[in-house]
């Protein structure tokens, strides 16, 4: 019952998805215009937040198997380190939810665009 009571709780609140891509090393630049404004929100308890590496979309970008993996921990350490509280929010590594993927190849086959 309790559940029940803190997911209705949760469809009351505002919800905030950020995706961060696992592209480069992070750096002051990606502090002062991502994970500080992030972490604010994180911050308000008003707001249920949602944080994930987005290693899916950096497939375009990273090909080496090794360079991903090193830069998956780079930014979740970064982002642990700067503050962000898993106990607060939901933080997850894209590529662990394998529905994702699905629904992007279900929705890039069946849903026109408009070109």
């Amino acid at each position: 019952m309790a559940l029940v009571r803190s997911l209705g709780r949760l469809r009351e609140m505002p919800t905030v998805l950020t995706g961060i891509k696992p592209t480069g090393t992070p750096h002051i630049g990606n502090y002062v215009g991502a994970i500080k404004p992030a972490l604010q929100l994180a911050a308000d308890s008003s707001v249920h937040a949602l944080f994930f590496i987005a290693d899916y979309h950096a497939l375009t970008s990273v090909e080496n198997r090794g360079e991903l993996k090193q830069l998956t921990y780079e930014v979740a350490a970064t982002w642990l380190a700067c503050g962000l509280d898993p106990s607060r929010v939901l933080f997850y590594r894209q590529s662990d939810l394998p529905e994702t993927f699905e629904l992007s190849w279900i929705l890039a086959c069946r849903c026109r665009k408009g070109l």
